[in-house]
């Protein structure tokens, strides 16, 4: 059943106000291609590590030492997989981070350091000199 015309532009508006609040949000919703393949990439690494794990004990249990030796190479490939999928992921959000939008204030994209937002760690450091701030 299609949408009628207001239900329509109330979703191009939301969509407008989602890509002017958060354009990285917006645009990883948007390129879902690349995270099927990071997925499928992910899922086949954690599979070769469980087998080279499988094979690693298999090696120790019968004290093959060859046998031990294939199974922890392809449980370093298969980390090496997994790591490369999640690589992926992060060239995406550097993608849709460098994708022109407007900007949300000093405390923006940009950032009063400049270094692309306020991460994890920039928040953390904020709270600990509050809570310095109002324990003097």
């Amino acid at each position: 059943m299609p949408l009628s015309e207001h239900e329509q532009r109330l979703l191009e508006q939301m969509e407008k106000a989602l890509y002017a609040e958060d354009p990285k949000f917006a645009t990883s919703l948007r390129s879902s291609r690349g995270s099927k393949a990071s997925r499928g990439r992910a899922a086949l690494g954690v599979l070769a590590i469980l087998a080279g794990l499988g094979l690693l004990l298999a090696g120790v249990a019968t004290t093959v030492i060859a046998l031990g030796v294939i199974g922890f190479v392809a449980m370093l490939i298969g980390c090496v997989i997994v790591y490369s999928a999640f690589q992926a992921r992060g060239v995406v959000a550097e993608e849709a981070e460098a994708a022109p939008g407007p900007s949300t204030g000093p405390a923006g994209p940009t950032g009063p350091s400049g270094q692309g937002g306020s991460g994890f760690m920039d928040r953390m450091e904020d709270r600990w000199r509050r809570r310095n701030e109002e324990g003097q």
